[in-house]
Formats: C-alpha cells, structure tokens, sequence
C-alpha cells in the first residue's frame, strides 16, 4: 500500500513577499496512521497541508504521495489520494445545493450520474445530512457545513484524509459528533489543530511546527508531557491532561 505513504523532504516555502512558511520539513506518515500537526498562530501549519495535495508548491524540497513526487503531471491521481478539508468549509462549497457540492468531485471523473448518486448518497449518509441533500450551503449551520465538505471529500473515496482545525467553530455538540465521526474513518488521517484534547483522542502521534520547522515528531502523550517543549513552542498541555495534573492535589 504504498500510495498510502505520505513524506515530506526537505520542505520549505517561501511566500512571494519573503515570508518563510516552513523550513527544511521532513516526516514521513504511513498507511493507516492519525497524525496532528499542531503549533501556535503561524508555525506554517496550514501551508504544510496545502502542500500535500499540490495546492501550493515548495520553494525547495518535495512532497511524495507513495512513491510518485507532486508535479503537474502526478496532480490529478494525488489529487484523488489525498483529500483535503480546509478549515473554512466556504472556501470548498460553491454548488446551488448540497448535492451538486458532492456530486462536483466524482462528475469531474467522469462517472456514471447513477454512480455519481451513490457516492453522493453514502458520502452524506456517512456524516449524517444526507437529510439536507436539496438545501443550498448557506442555508445551513457551521457544522452542516463542515460534514458536508467532509461528504465532498470522502465522494471521491480518497486513501488520505487531511483536515485543517475539523473543529473549529463547532459548537460542543457538533464537536463531540464530528470526533465521534472521524474516529471511525479507516483513512490515514492527518489533522492540523488547536484542539488538543480532539488531538489526544484521535492521534497517537504529533508533530509540532514552530516557526515553520519540525521540533517535535512523536507519541502525542510524550510531547504533552514535555513541558519545556511546550513552553518554548507557545503550546499548553490538553484540557484532559490538565485536570489529571491537578486532581492529586485536589
């Protein structure tokens, strides 16, 4: 299964006004993994995942899907491996309804509009609106929103799954569903978050961006307990953590 294989060699990205996103990254993510991706306000977070399906190109380095690098010509099957959920589901719902939203990704391969409702149907079925399949997407609320731009994604049947902040903006309900959701998904998934009691329920392993360099690659309950590592990368330990810390001395 080495199309499940994600790596990131050497990665940097430098923004046309001079702004360096990320520097000389280097992780390699193998089938079948949950990984978060967390660091504070600009560590470079969302520009890593947006080069993990060629929405931005490095400055120098790679990016390797199994063992095909990110070029134009490798684009369009990456594409198809990797999905990406970005953090403002506005920015990937732009159809009249619902449906049409779904339906884009698998029409764009060519199917059979018989195979086109079927993957409409069990992506929406499978993070629970298939109920507002008729409704535009600005009738609907933040986290009708999010699963439908998660059901866009999955229509495609991606071997990769990659989400920038799921939670964000999720009431508490919403939040405990989307978690609830996401654990049940067989994909290599790969998170950035702020949510990092999210973050210890769903990912055995972390990697901390500060500055836009990797400080730390390991098992989440190791780097939480790091508290030099957190102090030096503007990080705090999980909520969960937190209450365990203090009910010794409570």
């Amino acid at each position: 299964m080495s199309h499940h294989l994600v790596e990131a060699i050497g990665l940097t990205h430098v923004y046309e006004d001079g702004t360096t996103a990320l520097r000389d990254v280097t992780f390699r993510i193998t089938h079948g993994e949950s990984v978060a991706i967390i660091g504070a306000n600009g560590a470079g977070k969302s520009t890593l995942l947006m080069h993990l399906n060629g929405h931005l190109s490095p400055t120098s380095g790679e990016v390797r899907i199994g063992e095909a690098s990110i070029t134009k010509a490798t684009l369009p099957g990456i594409r198809r491996t990797v999905g990406l959920v970005f953090q403002d589901p506005d920015d990937q719902l732009f159809m009249p309804t619902v449906f049409d939203d779904v339906a884009f990704g698998p029409r764009n391969l060519g199917m059979t509009e018989g195979d086109v409702e079927r993957r409409v149907r069990e992506a929406l079925q499978c993070v629970g609106v298939w109920n507002v399949r008729a409704k535009p997407p600005y009738r609907l609320s933040g986290g009708e929103k999010k699963r439908v731009a998660i059901a866009g994604v999955l229509a495609m049947s991606p071997d990769i799954l990659v989400m920038d902040e799921p939670t964000s903006g999720l009431d508490p309900r919403a939040r405990r569903q989307l978690i609830g959701l996401l654990r049940e998904f067989s994909h290599t998934r790969i998170f950035t978050s702020h949510d990092l009691d999210m973050v210890l329920e769903l990912c055995p392993r972390t990697i901390v961006l500060f500055e836009g360099a990797v400080m730390a690659d390991g098992p989440s309950r190791e780097i939480f307990n790091d508290d030099a590592l957190l102090e030096r990368c503007q990080l705090e330990r999980p909520l969960a953590m937190q209450a365990g810390a203090r009910s010794p001395q409570s």
